[in-house]
């Protein structure tokens, strides 16, 4: 068999798969560590929305294997892959499942925190919008979603070391490098994801990062000065 390396992962959704990685274990500890650590776990929380929010657009105008369109599954290609009988590049269909899957999960953390306080010192940036029972209510479930993200990390790291001891087939080299080796007759690299595109993922992204920072929310009053 012929083969070849070919372009597979740009280097936008590389710098995006390693930078959420890294923050996502900054979440957990500053989460865990509590106290004046509080801040910095908001502070990380948002640098996550805005990752996310990248890479949900770049899911529509990024190169080829990063979009969505080329790796969310239907039922034939996920029985396929089942059957042992699925071949491409990028992600197969349950890796597929499993992106979406978390960034369903971490999407919804990230919100949800954004509205959230810790019934000490710590709130949310956009806590003003919301009643405190909504975000009470809201810092409930930013809590209990703590574990199905600890579950889809895991499975996550368990299908790469399965791929790489088992079917020795190396899912983090070409995460690093952004290329990999294929066969001749399937060595088609990935397109698109140019410069424009870069640009208006970024602007899409500071914008819902100047949202989410609560930016737009004016300051409220200084207190009243004594009248003596």
């Amino acid at each position: 068999m012929t083969t070849r390396k070919v372009r597979v992962w740009d280097l936008p959704t590389r710098l995006f798969h390693w930078l959420l990685a890294v923050l996502v274990v900054a979440a957990y500890v500053t989460g865990q560590l509590g106290g004046s650590f509080i801040q910095w776990h908001g502070r990380v929380g948002i640098a996550i929305l805005g990752l996310l929010t990248f890479r949900l657009v770049w899911g529509f105008i990024g190169s080829t294997y990063a979009r969505f369109a080329d790796f969310v599954p239907g039922p034939a290609h996920l029985w396929a892959h089942l059957r042992g009988h699925w071949s491409g590049l990028g992600h197969n269909p349950l890796g597929a499942l499993s992106v979406l899957a978390l960034l369903g999960v971490m999407s919804y953390q990230a919100v949800t925190g954004l509205f959230a306080n810790d019934d000490i010192a710590f709130s949310g940036p956009l806590r003003a919008l919301v009643s405190g029972d909504t975000s009470d209510w809201l810092s409930g479930l930013h809590r209990q979603n703590y574990w199905p993200i600890i579950v889809l990390v895991a499975l996550h790291v368990g299908a790469v070391l399965f791929y790489a001891v088992f079917k020795k087939d190396n899912l983090v080299k070409p995460m690093i490098t952004g290329d990999k080796e294929v066969d001749e007759a399937d060595a088609q690299a990935a397109q698109g994801g140019g410069i424009v595109a870069l640009l208006l993922a970024l602007a899409i992204t500071a914008a819902v990062l100047y949202a989410a920072t609560g930016s737009f929310i004016a300051p409220p009053p200084p207190p009243p000065v004594p009248a003596w």
